[in-house]
């Protein structure tokens, strides 16, 4: 089985799961309250930032912080509980496929649940967008470049994170605890990005891009500049190397 059919295979596992309604519920839940205090983004309290740019960037706060990771987390842990029932695992183990690419290719579909689940969100972003330009009159709608730019410089940022969780996965079988491993690792990300060490926690790579376009937005309130070394080494580490420990443990305990 090469790389692409076993990607297709994992994909017709998940089509009929709920797997993307999980996806779509955070949205909606980070995004109703945003149109419903849609007025809020006229009163800047002197923070130099246009309203229609405070309602995306102030939208996406609570998605990058916690809805993000915390989907990324459950997927991870129903990708790798769909080979532990009705004994999968040994089934699959039991052909003629590697293992690492067979890992590889769950983490690749792990990776496009996430860019669905960013799709959502750009999605839900226009439309409440329209809708609280046509309560207001006052367009609230970003160019499309601007929003696609911002949102895709996120979703590459969590790969590395995607990587992170994707390892603990398939270290701990358990689903509770690595549920619980996940989530707990979300809180501190908000902390990380104002130490010099943040570049070595990717749960916080997506909320420091938000707060670089936030600073972009709203000039002197936030750091305008990409701090490219050491985090771009660093993020290409550690997803190299979560990747290689997942290619290396998955599968380990059916083995033996």
């Amino acid at each position: 089985m090469n790389f692409l059919s076993l990607v297709k295979v994992e994909l017709q596992k998940i089509r009929r799961s709920k797997i993307f309604l999980i996806l779509l519920i955070p949205v909606i839940m980070m995004w109703i309250p945003s149109a419903l205090n849609a007025d809020m983004n006229f009163d800047l309290r002197g923070i130099p930032i246009t309203p229609e740019k405070n309602f995306f960037i102030q939208g996406f706060m609570g998605m990058v912080w916690f809805m993000i990771p915390a989907s990324l987390v459950i997927c991870t842990v129903l990708l790798t509980q769909t080979e532990r029932t009705n004994r999968g695992m040994l089934k699959m183990l039991s052909l003629p496929v590697s293992t690492a690419r067979w890992c590889l290719a769950k983490f690749t579909v792990l990776l496009m649940l996430t860019a669905v689940q960013m799709l959502m969100a750009i999605g839900a972003y226009y439309i409440c967008a329209a809708i609280v330009t046509n309560t207001w009159d006052y367009s609230f709608i970003l160019e499309p470049s601007y929003v696609c730019r911002t949102v895709f410089g996120i979703y590459i940022a969590a790969i590395p994170m995607a990587a992170v969780y994707w390892a603990i996965s398939t270290f701990i079988s358990t689903p509770v605890f690595s549920v619980g491993i996940g989530l707990a690792s979300i809180v501190p990300s908000v902390l990380m990005i104002n130490t010099k060490i943040w570049f070595a926690y990717p749960m916080s790579y997506p909320f420091y891009l938000l707060m670089i376009a936030y600073g972009r937005a709203a000039e002197g309130v936030y750091d305008t500049q990409i701090a490219w070394l050491p985090w771009l080494p660093v993020a290409i580490g550690i997803t190299v190397f979560s990747l290689a420990i997942s290619c290396a443990r998955y599968g380990a305990s059916e083995r033996r």
